[in-house]
């Protein structure tokens, strides 16, 4: 199993287990030395990962272990206080020039987000809008779509996610769990070439979280999309990922494939972690 705590070292590309697509060997995701603080609180000390091409990974662990935090960077939502986070190799927010740290321009930034799409735990649609308006409004706006286009699209993806049938009601009208798979076919409108998953099913009632899970494991079979999962759904994790990654305190205590992780971790801290949540 590869190392990835150790701030020191540069990491490498990670094996992709045996069902995940082949690559040409640039992470689709690598955090380099990467170090987040809000104030005196460190919450992710040295953090070396990558994530390959078409590749599932989750993160568990307890909450404050930094989970959260690193969707959030990657989005760009947060700012970096030391190290690097490349996309495709490219760097996402700084890059080393002259042998110096040094802040991309913010049109830059917004350019490499665009490969990446987030499903946030509160489900973030504009009541104002229609369904079928919060999932065409970014890819007319942003992406430069005719609005026939945007909508056909729109409405393919909301058949993907059962809901075609609500394509011109308000999200006040749908179920919180209905509300979440619009924010799924929102995502997925933007052909995004990464997804992060953050506690999707968490403000949900317990009977509509499975109808957000199938779907997800429908994206999952169904696209090449390389996703970051936070979750405490560990049947979801087992199911869906190529590798789980268990974090504690800012680091990643152990990775591996989820069969291992579920049936035979090797650390004490996921051991514990995971007799409490199972």
């Amino acid at each position: 199993m590869p190392s990835t705590d150790h701030g020191d070292e540069r990491p490498g590309p990670h094996s992709p287990q045996d069902s995940a697509p082949s690559d040409d060997g640039t992470p689709t995701i690598e955090f380099r030395d990467v170090v987040k603080r809000f104030g005196d609180h460190t919450v992710l000390d040295g953090l070396n990962f990558t994530v390959g091409r078409g590749e599932r990974v989750t993160l568990i662990g307890p909450s404050g272990s930094g989970k959260t935090t690193i969707l959030r960077l990657l989005m760009t939502l947060e700012d970096l206080t030391e190290g690097f986070i490349l996309v495709d190799g490219e760097p996402l927010t700084h890059e080393l020039r002259n042998g110096r740290r040094v802040e991309l321009p913010p049109k830059r930034k917004k350019q490499m987000t665009r490969r990446i799409g987030m499903v946030f735990q509160q489900f973030n649609l504009f009541p104002n809008m229609t369904v079928v308006q919060n999932i065409t409004e970014a890819p007319v706006n942003v992406l430069g779509m005719d609005k026939a286009s945007a909508r056909d699209k729109a409405l393919g993806l909301l058949r993907q996610v059962g809901l075609e049938e609500k394509a011109d009601q308000h999200p006040s009208r749908l179920s919180g769990g209905q509300q979440q798979r619009v924010a799924i076919a929102r995502a997925l409108a933007m052909d995004p070439e990464i997804l992060l998953l953050d506690e999707v099913t968490s403000a949900l009632d317990p009977e509509l979280v499975d109808d957000v899970l199938n779907v997800l494991r429908d994206v999952a079979e169904s696209t090449d999309i390389t996703m970051l999962i936070v979750t405490h759904e560990m049947q979801f994790a087992r199911d869906v990922s190529h590798r789980v990654m268990m974090f504690d305190g800012g680091r990643i205590v152990e990775d591996g494939h989820p069969e291992e992780i579920f049936t035979d971790p090797k650390n004490e801290r996921t051991k514990t972690f995971l007799r409490a949540i199972l």
